[in-house]
This record gives C-alpha cells, sequence and structure tokens, in this order.
C-alpha cells in the first residue's frame, strides 16, 4: 500500500487543501487521458507519469507526484 504524506501534499499546493485537491484531480484527469491515448500514439496534452510507482491508481499517482515536488502549483 503506497504512503503519501498529506503535509507534502499540501506544502507543495501552495498551503492549500483546496488546491491540493485541484492539483491531484487536474493531474489524475490527465494520467488518465495518457493511458486512454496509448493505443491511439498521441500525447498532446497528456505526460506520462512522473515518478515510478507501483499504483495504477490515477490519483495515487497524482498524489505522489505533488509530494514529491514534480508538480508545482501553477500561477494563474
Amino acid at each position: 500500500m503506497t504512503r503519501i504524506r498529506v503535509d507534502k501534499v499540501v506544502t507543495n499546493a501552495g498551503e492549500s487543501r483546496y488546491g491540493a485537491v485541484i492539483m491531484a484531480a487536474k493531474r489524475a484527469r490527465q494520467l488518465n487521458n495518457y493511458h486512454h491515448q496509448l493505443g491511439e500514439g498521441t500525447f498532446d496534452e497528456s505526460p506520462p507519469p512522473l515518478v515510478e510507482t507501483r499504483s495504477k491508481n490515477y490519483l495515487t499517482i497524482a498524489l505522489e507526484e505533488i509530494a514529491s515536488g514534480k508538480i508545482k502549483l501553477a500561477d494563474d
């Protein structure tokens, strides 16, 4: 089972739990799109996973990426 430290996720999401949820949901959708596009050969807006993981759950992968600092909060 994967253990993700919530404090690291929140810290990398700009000290906002709401921001962390939004970031994780958006990245999970990107990962879902990436895996659906594998057979089509198009990877325009969906980058591959940025961390090595055993998880197959897109939300878990997204949270691991945020906790490791691979994804940062975008300034809008």
